[in-house]
């Protein structure tokens, strides 16, 4: 079975297939870097990092880029507010972005590409639209003039009525159209460039298409993700300023995940009820993994308390399992990397039909029964091939499962606590296994 993942362009499940065959090229928007990321900022961040663990899983090569937006108003308000640059600002939230990604198991992007190292590209891009009169300026502002594009809506799947009813637009005199969005900014506060038109900095919408022209070579890129609430206005806007000079979407494959709420209501840092991920004890940052690759990417996510404890044992079970069976694989010098191939297939099976990640964890559990029933019948071999396949599962899904070979000293405490209990020595039994407990084997 080949990949199938769902299209939001065209709002199906479709076969996956790649520019060229072995390599994707894919493009997931970062964050604006002024303040730390929630619970909720970090779903696209697990999701799109394990997106392409699997595809790399699957021989494929991945050029996976996620940008920095390091100019905003929110950027220039907080510089203000504390009397600083606009580049302590963001140095000190994108230091903290990637610790906390780090954390959450994500590896770094391979291009991460910072909005102020491509102005001159925003510039040049922004004065095509004009020429070709998809653009026009207004006493130093520049506007994408949507009424001159037909397809306008096409992700969104709503016509340019429906939108300038249901959505709260900007309004501003200088535009034609409610609805056109704004290619450069005039501004006298905080950051801002020389340019044709007038001293200002770019839009939003303008430098995700600039830096994944620029990173991709023009090129129409394989998959570009994000959060659902990215949908519209930003890659909505995307995709019209690539249509009007390129004559493409963008990306042959849009990807979104639901969001995060707490409780039902919807995060917002804005209003304050929000989770941030900085604040995080160590030992959850895997159990939210797990929490967030357990759920249909597609689907809104409840987040309480209750939820993140039942991860917790979830994680912690599949953890120790798997730290059993190898313990006593090592102790009992039982070698073997081999894994249940008949479990892979199942596993790429469920991962091929849309990422499936319920099913697969599902396949875990299946799995981890497997290794607790060998680890009492003694088969540690079988215990071992069934630990080494859920590290298989669980290295896909980006989630942690440790465990350190044994030293010779350390191999034979363990085996003088297992004859101390075998000939009911307590005391001497606590003895050892006071001594494997401090050194985290136990």
């Amino acid at each position: 079975m080949s990949l199938k993942i769902y299209n939001s362009l065209t709002n199906k499940i479709e076969e996956f297939i790649p520019a060229n065959k072995n390599e994707v090229n894919m493009y997931v928007c970062g964050p604006t870097v002024y303040n730390y990321i929630h619970i909720g900022n970090a779903r696209p961040v697990i999701f799109f990092d394990m997106f392409k663990n699997y595809l790399t899983f699957k021989g494929i090569k991945v050029n996976y880029a996620s940008n920095i937006t390091d100019v905003d108003d929110k950027i220039i308000n907080k510089a203000l507010e504390r009397n600083v640059t606009e580049k302590e600002i963001t140095d000190e939230y994108e230091k903290a972005y990637f610790e906390d990604c780090a954390r959450l198991g994500s590896n770094r992007p391979d291009f991460v590409p910072h909005a102020t190292e491509y102005i001159s590209e925003m510039q040049n891009f922004i004065q095509e639209l004009i020429d070709k009169g998809f653009a026009y300026s207004n006493d130093g502002d520049v506007y994408f003039r949507i009424d001159k594009l037909n397809e306008y809506g096409i992700l969104s799947n709503q016509n340019k009525d429906e939108l300038e009813k249901g959505v709260r637009i900007d309004v501003s005199d200088k535009k034609e159209n409610p609805l056109d969005f704004t290619l450069w900014k005039k501004t006298s506060k905080g950051i801002q460039w020389n340019s044709p038109f007038g001293k200002g900095r770019p839009g939003w919408h303008t430098e995700c298409v600039c830096m994944i022209n620029k990173i991709f070579n023009h090129k129409e890129i394989d998959v570009h993700g994000g959060g659902m609430d990215l949908k519209f206005p930003h890659h909505e806007n995307e995709i019209a300023q690539a249509n009007a000079l390129y004559h493409n979407h963008l990306a042959r494959y849009w990807m979104h995940v639901g969001r995060v709420n707490l409780g039902k209501e919807k995060m917002s840092k804005s209003l304050g009820n929000v989770i941030w991920v900085h604040d995080f004890a160590e030992s959850d940052f895997m159990p939210y993994r797990l929490l967030i690759i357990a759920s249909p990417y597609r689907n809104s996510i409840d987040f309480t308390e209750d939820l993140l404890n039942q991860y917790r044992k979830m994680y912690d079970k599949f953890n120790r399992a798997y730290k059993q069976a190898c313990l006593l694989a090592d102790v009992n010098n039982v070698k073997n990397d081999a894994i249940n191939e008949d479990e892979k297939a199942k596993f790429i099976e469920f991962m091929d039909n849309d990422l499936n990640t319920a099913n697969a964890l599902t396949l875990a559990n299946d799995i981890l029964k497997v290794i607790n029933t060998s680890v009492r019948s003694k088969d540690y071999n079988l215990a071992l091939v069934e630990a080494n396949t859920l590290k298989m599962i669980f290295d896909v899904f980006g989630v942690r499962l440790s465990y350190n070979a044994l030293s010779d000293e350390d191999k034979q405490i363990y085996k003088n606590w297992e004859d101390a209990k075998s000939v009911k020595d307590f005391e001497l039994a606590d003895k050892y296994r006071n001594m494997l407990s401090e050194k985290g084997i136990i």
